[in-house]
């Protein structure tokens, strides 16, 4: 009889390979033309397997958010409680991960976000926002911790935090848009571009140092 920590570690292998079968799926056919009977196939699985861990596409889509989300949640509150680090050191490392994260999956991280502007499966993108909500909580702290020791301008911390995240969101929703601004002819990919994804990080820091920092030497 199997010991059952292995019997565990066995079945958290299994869930573990479903996951990133679903997200290649997902990121090939997108999650509206993506089945389970698709995704048991992708992984080499049956559907009742699927069934057994995730119950549903939705509930599998959720929990392949949460999991991606919980690793950069680890990595914020390591940002955050390294004291060698000033806040706007920190809001730079959140910006040079969350642009690292990002490009290597961009496929998935555009089918997400266009999920999410479907009117339909509420239960489920509400689901989805309360994910992404507590992975802000960390870099809202950063910011208000800035504003009280006056290195930062009196700013909107939420506002501040949608104005970043939303200007990585439009450039990775639009292809079309990063092609125009590398001057790059239809064919070139800005997402396997070393160059673009330079580009991103360096004007997003600069970006935040300008709006954030009492004193911008920048």
């Amino acid at each position: 009889m199997m010991d059952n920590t292995i019997a565990d570690t066995v079945l958290s292998d299994k869930k573990q390979h479903i996951i990133n079968a679903a997200i290649e799926l997902f990121a090939e056919k997108g999650f509206e033309g993506s089945s389970i009977r698709e995704l048991a196939a992708k992984a080499h699985v049956n559907v009742a397997m699927v069934n057994y861990y995730f119950g549903s596409k939705d509930k599998l889509f959720e929990t392949i958010v949460e999991y991606r989300a919980s690793f950069m949640r680890g990595k914020l509150d390591e940002i955050e409680a390294d004291k060698n680090l000033t806040e706007i050191e920190k809001i730079d490392a959140i910006i040079e991960h969350y642009v690292e994260k990002i490009f290597s999956q961009p496929s998935f991280h555009r089918v997400m976000h266009q999920e999410l502007l479907k009117d339909d499966r509420e239960t489920m993108h509400q689901n989805i926002i309360r994910i992404f909500v507590r992975n802000t909580q960390t870099l809202r702290k950063i910011i208000e911790q800035g504003i009280r020791r006056k290195v930062f301008k009196k700013v909107d911390p939420e506002l501040t935090m949608a104005s970043l995240i939303g200007t990585i969101n439009q450039v990775m929703l639009s292809k079309a848009l990063c092609v125009m601004l590398m001057e790059k002819d239809k064919n070139f990919n800005p997402y396997t571009d070393p160059a673009f994804k330079n580009r991103l990080m360096k004007h997003l820091k600069q970006m935040m140092h300008s709006y954030l920092l009492v004193n911008n030497e920048q």
